[in-house]
């Protein structure tokens, strides 16, 4: 089922609550812990079918959420894509990778959901597809093909592994963060931009390191 046009006036704002409910919910608890009724009960909606009626099932709720944020990452890395060129610099396309991201966190007010939702979608083997088929656009495959041409002699079942490692790095990496953040526990580095900073660098590292021969 397609995920249903937001509508104008107080429906549209009942809209925007739940998305921002759910996103919540799901980040702190769990995407399977979370029904549609109870984000209904939390965002105040006397109808308990309030979530169905305004996005249809659960996976549509989730690809609202995810296009909420994806619109604004992708515009900023479009705009990074424009700053980076035709560089053979490795950690220029990391940065394209990792850099929107962390900017739109950044550009929302704090405490943030979002990178910690993101976390728990990943690693459901079945709405991680979702996740794919939602942000994997032209913008992040610019940004892929970047980092393969400045690596042109990696094996391709080391490129594949290291793809993987880095994908997982930065989710969870960033959940973590985010969690920190909004637990106001004691962190390394003040803010987003400086921690998006050394995770560009852990991960340039990680596409960078000598590979073991005979793989």
């Amino acid at each position: 089922m397609a995920t249903r046009a937001a509508p104008p006036g107080r429906s549209g704002a009942t809209r925007e609550l739940i998305l921002s409910v759910a996103e919540r919910m799901f980040a702190e608890h769990g995407l399977h812990a979370v029904s549609n009724r109870r984000i209904s009960e939390v965002a105040g909606q006397g109808n308990n079918a309030a979530v169905g009626y305004h996005f249809g099932t659960k996976t549509d709720l989730l690809r609202a959420i995810i296009r909420k944020h994806a619109g604004r990452i992708g515009e900023l890395r479009e705009a990074m894509l424009t700053r980076t060129g035709d560089s053979r610099n490795v950690r220029d396309w990391v940065a394209c990778l990792v850099y929107p991201g962390t900017d739109h966190l950044a550009e929302l007010n704090s405490p943030t959901w979002y990178a910690r939702f993101v976390a728990q979608v990943m690693t459901d083997p079945v709405l991680r597809e979702v996740m794919v088929d939602e942000t994997f656009g032209p913008s992040v495959q610019k940004s892929l093909d970047g980092l393969n041409r400045c690596l042109p002699d990696l094996p391709l079942p080391v490129r594949i592994d290291r793809g993987d490692m880095a994908l997982q790095l930065m989710v969870h990496m960033l959940a973590e963060r985010e969690r920190s953040l909004g637990d106001s526990t004691q962190v390394t580095h003040s803010g987003w931009p400086a921690y998006a900073t050394v995770l560009v660098d852990a991960i340039s590292g990680l596409w960078t390191a000598p590979v073991t021969p005979g793989r």
